[in-house]
């Protein structure tokens, strides 16, 4: 599984919407500058994380994005599936009741699926965005670049 730039680029949008939302709504143009990323790329992806009822925008000259749960509640997970769908590195039929798979009384390859696919779940759901924030700000000075997930 490789994460596409829409994950890695939607990550560090939505630490850095957590980390400035804070203060009120926050506008495209300032996550785009500080992110370096194009405000049309970065829309579509916030409608992406909008659609999963992670932000909400807020319409006007005050107008911007805001989380739509607390920071604390938010895992990468999250966000990742949010943008990317199932985050799953291999989906494997013998776990999948709607695709039986004719090998899986005897295929014991399922369970090296199953434990890899367990690891990347259980990482990427314990941790919280509230962390990432905590982290870019040690990390990231009074600049507010989020260079976190590359």
């Amino acid at each position: 599984m490789k994460i596409s730039t829409k994950g890695r680029y939607g990550l560090r949008a939505f630490i850095d919407l957590a980390r400035y939302s804070e203060e009120g709504p926050v506008s495209i143009n300032s996550i785009a500058q500080r992110q370096h990323l194009s405000e049309g790329y970065l829309e579509q992806l916030m409608a992406k994380l909008k659609k999963a009822g992670l932000v909400k925008s807020l319409r006007g000259s005050s107008g911007g994005y805001t989380l739509a749960k607390d920071a604390s509640e938010v895992s990468v997970g999250d966000v990742l599936r949010a943008l990317e769908g199932d985050m799953e590195l291999v989906a494997c039929a013998a776990f999948h009741e709607a695709e039986p798979c004719g090998l899986q009384q005897t295929c014991v390859a399922k369970y090296v699926w199953q434990k890899i696919n367990m690891s990347i779940l259980n990482t990427i759901d314990e941790i919280k965005i509230d962390t990432l924030v905590e982290q870019s700000r040690q990390e990231g000075g009074n600049n507010g670049e989020t260079d976190l997930l590359g």
